[in-house]
């Protein structure tokens, strides 16, 4: 599964249990990430045990966007057995901050930064 655009990308290859965002996701609203949710929904729906979330190329998330991915946090949190990695990136400044926040929302979600 992939949305791809001029300004960003996210991929999700199922058979490495990895979702891949990539670029600057500066979208209006809610219902502009609308097919972003559908997409981070389906993997959910494959109930992977380990999940990747690899944000390493991921240079600039709004709002909106970081929203988002508070909610798929939760939405992974619920599921009790999928372990969740998230991959950031020391060098993209908004990572450090909101990434450490999505910990605070699921504890055990496995922060790694490179």
């Amino acid at each position: 599964m992939e949305i791809k655009t001029e300004k960003y990308s996210v991929l999700y290859d199922a058979e490495a249990k990895t979702v891949t965002c990539k670029g600057a996701l500066r979208l209006a609203g809610m219902q502009d990430y609308a097919p972003i949710v559908q997409l981070l929904d389906q993997v959910i729906e494959d109930h992977p045990s380990v999940l990747k979330l690899n944000l390493q190329a991921l240079e600039f998330l709004n709002s909106s966007g970081i929203n988002v991915l508070s909610k798929f946090v939760l939405k992974v949190r619920g599921q009790k057995d999928v372990h969740l990695i998230v991959k950031g990136s020391t060098t993209i400044p908004w990572q450090e901050r909101s990434l450490t926040n999505l910990q605070r929302l699921m504890p055990q979600l496995e922060l790694i930064w490179e």
